[in-house]
């Protein structure tokens, strides 16, 4: 569930870059959830016409996908719904970012191009991505190369099907059996969103294809050779790869994210070394990962950790025995079945985000608030006020004002007791709930990126012709008018960055 100032930046998101008419179909689809598209025009009380486009644009750009529910008997309603893709919305800012990435890694200027215009306009086929790039004067071979780079490192991928059937979610039925033998984890259902895209999605033999020719997949994704045809012509094959629809890959980029945040942190908070491995097994295995969010690495045994990590030139200075000793200092031992090794990414980010939030509270409660912050945080359980306060050596009658503050401002989680007994005790316990408290905090997160972008706007709609339509000569000649575009020049830098930065942490909650 979005909470309200998430739904608010991602309008605003949306009204910045397409109108108002288009946020407000946006709005009401992330509100209410999927709807048709006669739902839509009644929710919006907007024109058909206007609904419709406002549809199209989303679809386009990757912020809505529309499906059809088949029934629990098994029939397709055949009525198209609409389902607003609200990560994808959140993306959009963070364009420069992925180019950055595609830059560093590829160091291929049309790569760059090719995928400014797919980020830039949405979804695009081979033909559109030569005809924009330069303006048509590069030559569409060496377009078609630069995008085989991007489906190469998988930063580009196939769009997804169009109108995908999803299938109702079926129950098992299981009879309780006594014994860990026939205990079963609790796995959350997925959310419509989730199968929405999960059947949207094509097979991986596809999915970073850029042959046209996929008749010879079936509806398993797998390949069948008695449906391949015989012949097929050359200029039929290329004149159906200028069809093929593209878009960035937007799971593979923040899986770079995702690593990038965790080598730092682990940088940080341990050494280069560690930093080096975990870079080195992170890189090895991103082929490997299924989702974003994984949980553990792909297992690797000692000597293919080692292999990896001489590639880096950081890494060729260590031997295999620094690289086991890192690897336990990271806290994955070896297994005792195939001698192989797992790192807990799970721990990583969790570790990330008490940083994170451990420093908010240092910043706005001051020191002594932090310790004992930081004390219940790795305690993780419940404390008593003056056990709170013998430990981080407050005084007895500052803590409990700290502790709530704390509590009021919904960082901390409290609970009273009292003790029956010859005398009557009263205890006053403290713990944090770190679920709740990483909701509560992306939230706060939210509400800061909309306070920021607004007060970006704000500023260059109050002075928009000094920033940027007043010519460099005419601002020379003017000492009031070149004060006050560096002025203007250095908020919007500041504020740029401020919103990059927080973008970061957003990030950590809410995408790592």
């Amino acid at each position: 569930m979005v909470s309200e100032h998430g739904i608010k930046l991602a309008v605003h998101l949306i009204t910045k870059h397409f109108g108002t008419v288009v946020s407000k179909v946006c709005e009401t689809l992330i509100r209410k959830g999927a709807l048709t598209l006669e739902q839509l025009i009644r929710f919006t009380e907007l024109q058909k016409e206007q609904v419709r486009n406002s549809l199209l644009v989303l679809i386009q750009h990757n912020c809505a996908q529309p499906f059809i529910l088949e029934n629990q008997d098994g029939i397709k309603t055949h009525t198209t719904q609409y389902l607003a893709l609200f990560d994808n919305i959140l993306h959009r800012p963070r364009f420069p970012k992925f180019m950055e990435i595609v830059k560093h890694q590829l160091d291929d200027e049309l790569c760059v191009v090719v995928l400014e215009g797919l980020l830039r306009n949405g979804r695009l086929s081979l033909k559109q991505i030569a005809d924009n790039a330069s303006e048509g004067k590069e030559n569409p071979v060496t377009v078609r190369e630069s995008l085989c780079k991007l489906l190469a490192v998988r930063y580009v991928e196939r769009c997804p099907a169009p109108e995908p059937v999803v299938y109702p979610v079926v129950e098992e039925t299981t009879i309780n059996k006594r014994g860990a033998k026939f205990a079963k984890i609790f796995q959350p259902p997925l959310t419509i969103e989730q199968r929405v895209l999960e059947a949207s999605v094509p097979g991986e033999a596809i999915r970073f294809s850029l042959a046209a020719d996929t008749t010879g997949f079936n509806a398993d994704r797998e390949t069948n050779s008695d449906d391949i045809p015989m012949t097929t012509s050359v200029e039929e094959n290329v004149f159906k790869e200028e069809l093929i629809p593209w878009r960035a890959n937007f799971e593979e980029f923040m899986r770079i994210l995702r690593h990038k945040a965790m080598i730092e942190n682990v940088r940080t908070r341990l050494d280069d070394a560690a930093a080096t491995v975990l870079s080195a097994i992170l890189e090895a295995t991103r082929t490997a990962e299924k989702k974003v969010k994984v949980q553990n690495s792909v297992p690797l045994s000692l000597e293919t950790i080692f292999t990896e990590v001489v590639k880096t030139e950081t890494g060729r200075t260590m031997t295999i025995d620094r690289v086991k000793a890192t690897l336990v200092q990271l806290g994955c031992p070896s297994r005792v079945s195939d001698d192989s090794y797992t790192i807990d990414l799970k721990n990583i980010i969790e570790l990330a985000r008490n940083e994170e939030v451990e420093s908010i509270v240092l910043k706005r409660y001051g020191t002594d608030a932090y310790r004992m912050f930081r004390l219940l945080s790795k305690a993780n359980r419940f404390l008593e006020t003056d056990q709170i306060a013998e430990s981080t050596l407050v005084e007895k009658k500052e803590a409990p004002k700290l502790l709530y503050r704390l509590w009021k401002d919904n960082y901390l989680h409290m609970e009273k007791l009292q003790v029956m007994a010859a005398k009557q005790s009263r205890f006053i316990l403290w713990k944090v709930d770190k679920p709740l408290l990483w909701e509560y905090v992306l939230d706060e997160m939210y509400h800061a990126a909309l306070n920021l972008n607004l007060r970006m706007d704000f500023e260059l709609e109050k002075d928009d012709e000094v920033l940027f339509r007043v010519s460099k000569d005419k601002r020379e000649g003017s000492k009031t008018l070149k004060t006050k575009h560096n002025r203007l020049q250095n908020v919007y830098y500041l504020l740029g960055s401020s919103l990059m930065n927080l973008d970061d942490a957003l990030m950590l909650f809410h995408d790592f």
